[in-house]
């Protein structure tokens, strides 16, 4: 099985000049990054001539459209989604490169009353509180949705959540306040920021905050290979780092 290797800035950007002829290339990103792959495109599209087409989707659906032979040039993940695929020759071992973490939040609808969430004792009480709670279904493959799973059934309320949880197959959980069908959402603070209505009240107590860190990769069979090397280099530069921050997101350690 070959090994999974991440690899330093300096070896992603000692790349030839790119071609003269324009492409397209097609980057497949989770959710929670989504924003900032959407942030550095205008750039790099200036720079290069050359077009990206981003598609989203939960890490465990990208893992399995990638599996499947689904085609693409440039893909964000998680390590461990990005693991097995390296193992099948489906990403390039060599090209994987951290980009960055995010923790878990907790967003009311705007204009609504803030519940206290700063002590594990206060976010349990106002998850039991809620009317409704919006995350991303686990079966989904969603990773903050697969995590507050556990949690719940940890802290003993899983049952209570269950009956009240508006599950989300994909996407921006927050939406679901906004359009009234919940009145808390839990979702990756990166994917709550951008919701127009919705408020991020604060993160998950760092006792029970879980981070997910994100990677970069290459397809072997990129149509562009000059090309997706650069996309993922800018990812990971140090341009990228404020964009990361300003997405509610941190660099990767």
């Amino acid at each position: 099985m070959p090994p999974l290797h991440v690899i330093a800035l300096p070896a992603l950007l000692a790349v030839a000049p790119l071609s003269v002829h324009a492409d397209t290339l097609k980057v497949l990103t989770t959710g929670a990054f989504k924003q900032v792959v959407v942030a550095m495109v205008p750039a790099f599209e200036a720079r290069t001539g050359h077009k990206v087409d981003v598609q989203n989707d939960t890490a465990g659906a990208l893992a399995k459209r990638v599996a499947a032979g689904e085609t693409f040039d440039v893909i964000v993940l998680t390590p461990g989604g990005l693991r097995p695929l390296a193992a099948e020759g489906k990403v390039v071992p060599d090209s994987v490169v951290l980009l960055a973490r995010v923790g878990i939040g907790v967003a009311v609808k705007a204009g609504a009353p803030k519940p206290a969430v700063g002590t594990v004792d206060e976010f349990k009480q106002a998850v039991i509180a809620a009317r409704k709670i919006a995350y991303i279904d686990p079966a989904a493959g969603g990773s903050s949705g697969i995590y507050l799973d556990g949690l719940f059934q940890k802290m003993g309320i899983a049952e209570a959540v269950r009956a009240k949880a508006v599950l989300v197959p994909g996407g921006l959980v927050a939406e679901r306040l906004v359009s009234g069908e919940a009145d808390l959402a839990i979702h990756q603070i990166s994917e709550i920021l951008p919701v127009q209505g919705a408020v991020l009240v604060g993160p998950l107590p760092d006792s029970i905050q879980n981070f997910t860190t994100y990677a970069g990769a290459l397809s072997p069979r990129a149509g562009n290979a000059e090309a997706a090397r650069v996309f993922l280099a800018s990812l990971s530069g140090e341009s990228a780092k404020e964009t990361i921050r300003a997405k509610g997101m941190l660099p990767a350690q």
